[in-house]
């Protein structure tokens, strides 16, 4: 039998570049997935197919659309990775041919029980990544050739394609969700105090691991606190809001930062495996005149009196979070002058890869001042972003304590967000 050229490959996929290039971007990933399977299953001559997905942590395959076999949809199979028919496929990452389907060949029971006698499957990849298996298979004794598989390979080329671009299109969607449910749509009202804040994503992501946050409790403290979750996805958004509401659960048990920095390093060691952060966070007491600051990992925040020149508040740098839960840890008291504006941020500010961070770090230190929030923050992007397309994102959070003769409550009041 003559076997296939590149160009019998191509032709037999024209119905498939059509709904791969035309509906894309009109049909989200499961409806596409669907697609793409019933037209698979006309090219192979098939009587079924599915494509299972690697989830989040990498150890099983989720059946996530099928066609002719839907029940492993609705039931929800995964397959660990390595096991059965598709866990050998994920595992090798090459074409594997059954020309025999029973419980000696295959671990999911839907696949013998449809009456499904012979099966062929392929990796889906991402370059050398794994993003799943392709699998088709007959009712009858007709085993697939070698030429189907180098068809199917080229299928699974398409389907990889197309489940990454869905994937980005939810990610996209769900990041700017998380981001508007996590970031504090108002900062809040304390007297005299002024806020300011901005939140910029690095150029070509919706969100990352960075956060701000601000809030009262009833015993009339004030919080503040930035972070910084390592890595840069939606993943990392997901951990940060993890931590960030941990934190101020435990900031509800009125215990100093340090010890609340602490506890949040067991919540991280605990359940959230392999995450580390960075953490600055202070609270204050009316009449505030300081405040009690714990940093963990983060640069520390910059403290501007009036008519002086801003500098980087002492506070004992402590590790960050994730890598020893059992370290310790204390808090330091920083005076805060009437009329001083603090600014805490994330390393994305200042961070850049031809220079030393403490360039950036001098940088910022320059351009702050006593200024009102909205200003300081305002004058911090103008000055180290600017026009350029930042790598990682960037948190700021500014305070401005009252001042003494009170002019501060004739300034434009209200916190001021902008992301």
């Amino acid at each position: 039998m003559r076997l296939l050229t590149r160009s019998d490959v191509e032709a037999k996929l024209a119905n498939l570049r059509a709904v791969t290039d035309t509906t894309l971007v009109q049909l989200d990933l499961d409806d596409l997935l669907t697609e793409l399977l019933a037209r698979t299953k006309e090219i192979l001559d098939a009587d079924t197919a599915a494509v299972l997905l690697l989830d989040e942590a990498g150890t099983e395959l989720v059946a996530r659309a099928a066609s002719g076999i839907e029940d492993e949809v609705r039931q929800g199979v995964r397959i660990p990775l390595g096991v059965g028919f598709a866990g050998r496929v994920a595992a090798s990452k090459g074409a594997i041919r059954l020309d025999r389907v029973d419980a000696t060949t295959v671990s999911n029971p839907i696949l013998w029980e449809t009456g499904i006698r012979v099966m062929l499957g392929v990796p889906l990849l991402a370059g050398e990544s794994v993003l799943g298996v392709l699998h088709v298979g007959r009712l009858e004794d007709r085993a697939f050739s070698a030429d189907d598989t180098r068809l199917l390979e080229v299928v699974a080329e398409r389907v990889a394609a197309a489940t990454q671009s869905g994937h980005l299109a939810a990610e996209r969607a769900a990041a700017q969700l998380l981001e508007q449910s996590l970031l504090p749509g108002k900062l809040p009202d304390c007297a005299g105090i002024q806020f300011a804040a901005r939140y910029a994503p690095a150029a070509g992501r919706m969100v990352g691991g960075d956060w701000y946050d601000a809030f009262t409790l009833p015993s009339g403290e004030l919080w503040v606190v930035i972070g910084d979750v390592a890595g840069h996805s939606l993943h990392a958004g997901v951990i940060m809001g993890r931590i960030k509401s941990a934190f101020r659960s435990f900031a509800l048990l009125g215990l100093p930062p340090h010890d609340v920095l602490r506890l949040v390093d067991r919540k991280i060691d605990v359940f959230e495996l392999d995450a580390t952060a960075t953490i600055a966070c202070a609270v204050m007491r009316p009449p505030i005149d300081h405040m009690q600051l714990a940093v963990a990992g983060h640069p520390p925040p910059i403290v501007a009196p009036p008519n002086q020149q801003a500098t980087f508040a002492t506070a004992n740098l402590g590790p960050l979070l994730g890598l020893d839960p059992d370290v310790p840890r204390c808090s330091t008291d920083v005076a805060l002058a009437p009329g001083t504006t603090v600014l805490f941020y994330t390393d994305g500010l200042v961070e850049r890869r031809d220079e030393s961070i403490d360039t950036g770090l001098e940088r910022l230190r320059a351009v702050v001042s006593a200024e009102l929030p909205r200003a300081v923050v305002h004058h911090v992007m103008r000055e180290l972003i600017g026009k350029t397309d930042h790598e990682d994102d960037v948190a700021l959070l500014a305070f401005r304590t009252a001042e003494l003769d009170d002019d501060a409550t004739t300034a434009p009041a209200g916190p001021d967000v902008n992301r």
